[in-house]
């Protein structure tokens, strides 16, 4: 079942990125199904902790990304999303290559979604699981 109501496409979300903290790390939207989205970011001299491991921070950035723009398209024309939580744990370090994650809704409601968010290394292995809950701001008459 398709969830989206309002325009949904890996161009429309690129070129809103654009001079964001999303551009910056390198974050790169891939695909839109009927009710998940992806997005990927490299392991790099951007995104790497002194470990030269993905910075956590980095993970959670993709992750809201991914379920902030889920949950903007998913709710009504003319409504605004915003965070209310977060949360991330980090399950698997990666130190090279790209992690790629993928949304989707648990629960959208009138004024409130939960979107659940897996991030994976380039051998599929599950390195984060996070959750986010967004509020849903209806527009003022």
């Amino acid at each position: 079942m398709r969830i989206w109501k309002s325009p949904i496409s890996v161009e429309g979300l690129t070129e809103v990125s654009k001079n964001t903290a999303v551009s910056h790390l390198g974050i790169e939207f891939l695909e839109i199904g009927d009710d998940y989205l992806t997005a990927r970011v490299p392991v790099d001299s951007r995104t790497c902790q002194p470990y030269r491991l993905l910075h956590g921070g980095v993970a959670v950035v993709l992750a809201e990304t991914l379920g902030s723009c889920g949950a903007a398209c998913a709710c009504e024309p003319g409504c605004k999303v915003v965070g209310l939580d977060i949360n991330a744990n980090h399950l698997k370090g990666t130190t090279s290559g790209w992690v790629t994650g993928t949304a989707r809704a648990v629960h959208v409601g009138r004024t409130t979604q939960v979107w659940q968010i897996d991030l994976r290394n380039d051998a599929g292995e599950l390195t984060c699981v996070s959750r986010i809950t967004m509020a849903v701001l209806q527009p003022k008459a």
